[in-house]
């Protein structure tokens, strides 16, 4: 029986158009027809960015548990297959092609890349069927929004082909995700071409704008002159080699968020919201904690206290939380008013002081009026009345008496969308 691949010349298409003068690869047969594949080896001794190529082989089997909610427990980073995709669109649906479909993964020789090529749409099911069977070696497949994107449009490519998706049997981890929640808050976008850039300091020069892959490809299919198309085989390794370097990085700061060397608050801020997501809430404070002592600007700065004090009331810490959201009342602040909501409530429930409760709903509404406050006030002055009273304490009297300074505007919310976008994809 014939092997199911194997390579051979192809009379078909003109080697100066493509194979032999620009890239160095090879037409490959298999049952399903022919396509071309380029493979690329970055050696262990090599360095992506600041990333040592050799540190991929020595990732610890543990290291995506965290990130991937315990869904993959232990694999050797060996078994990781790390994919991206170049495709006709970027709205997806069935009229769209990935013609250049990326693979890589890790050796101990060092990183591979595999590139599968359709030179045209008939070379599709034959590309196909060989990405199928490099994929049967590995368990888990790593994309960068390829979750909402790559993954889909890929099953929609098999279906069409009446082929079985090899994506069924693997566990999926989209980094895009974990890159959002630890970075959202210190960079502009969470691009994989930014993130490269500021985590892994590489600076491409020349690269194709992701926007023109798909008309470069449509003009390769009209002039069959394919060294436009050179620069995205490029632009696609470096996709896919950063995506393993980052790989190397963001999913440990989810596995050993205590040992996070990070030089911004903001980036220690994204863990600990995730920390609190996942209901580590002691974590959680303590990365708060450190944020604040390394550093915040006051958009973040006002919303990381009230969430800390948020924390310390839940975990039984009244006292802490009593300092916390008594220092928010001292200065303007959009968590203003929540502060002194919340000293109302500890001082009406936990101390009994109705007093004390309801110059802090009255300092609240002059800083932010709403019915909840409006209400509230009604009900402590009706408790007054029957309750004894208690002096509000000298420390804390000028902060509710005084009219407090006008507030800054609110600034723009900054939890972002977790659905990720494609747009979000180099």
């Amino acid at each position: 029986m014939a092997p199911a691949r194997r390579l051979v010349p192809d009379p078909e298409f003109h080697t100066s158009a493509f194979i032999e003068d620009l890239l160095s690869g090879q037409v490959v047969e298999t049952p399903a027809g022919k396509h071309f594949e380029t493979e690329k080896l970055y050696a262990s001794h090599q360095r992506h960015g600041s990333y040592e190529i050799s540190d991929l082989h020595e990732l610890p089997p543990d290291l995506l548990t965290a990130l991937s909610d315990g869904a993959i427990a232990d694999s050797h980073p060996t078994q990781w297959a790390f994919l991206d995709t170049e495709t006709t669109g970027l709205a997806g649906g069935s009229g769209t092609y990935a013609f250049l479909i990326g693979v890589g993964w890790i050796g101990p020789e060092g990183f591979r890349v595999r590139q599968f090529f359709m030179r045209d749409y008939d070379e599709e099911p034959s590309a196909l069927h060989a990405l199928n069977e490099l994929l049967a070696r590995f368990t888990v497949l790593i994309t960068y929004n390829g979750r909402s994107y790559d993954q889909p449009l890929l099953e929609t490519r098999f279906t069409m082909n009446r082929a079985r998706t090899p994506f069924s049997r693997m566990e999926h981890l989209d980094l895009l995700y974990g890159a959002r929640r630890l970075f959202k808050l210190r960079l502009d976008n969470c691009r994989l071409v930014n993130l490269e850039n500021q985590i892994l300091g590489i600076e491409r020069h020349g690269d194709v704008p992701g926007e023109m892959i798909p008309y470069l490809y449509f003009e390769y299919l009209r002039s069959r002159k394919a060294y436009r198309l050179a620069p995205v085989f490029h632009h696609n390794v470096l996709d896919i080699v950063s995506l393993a370097c980052l790989t190397g990085v963001i999913p440990e700061a989810f596995r050993d968020p205590e040992n996070l060397r990070a030089r911004h608050g903001m980036d220690l801020v994204g863990m600990a919201r995730w920390l609190r997501m996942s209901d580590r809430l002691e974590e959680a404070l303590r990365m708060m904690r450190r944020a604040v002592d390394l550093g915040l600007p006051d958009r973040h700065l006002f919303r990381t206290l009230f969430d800390a004090g948020s924390i310390e009331k839940k975990l039984g810490l009244e006292h802490a939380a009593l300092a916390t959201f008594t220092d928010l009342t001292l200065s303007p602040n959009p968590f203003r008013a929540k502060a002194y909501e919340e000293l109302a409530k500890h001082y009406e429930h936990r101390e009994r002081n109705f007093a004390m409760a309801l110059e802090c709903v009255r300092a609240a509404r002059r800083t932010e009026d709403s019915e909840t406050l409006a209400n509230r006030q009604a009900r402590l002055e009706k408790k007054r009345q029957t309750a004894p009273r208690l002096l509000v304490p000298q420390a804390l009297s000028p902060a509710l008496t005084r009219s407090p300074s006008p507030e800054p505007e609110h600034p723009d919310s900054d939890v972002s969308n977790d659905a990720p976008k494609h747009p979000d994809k180099p």
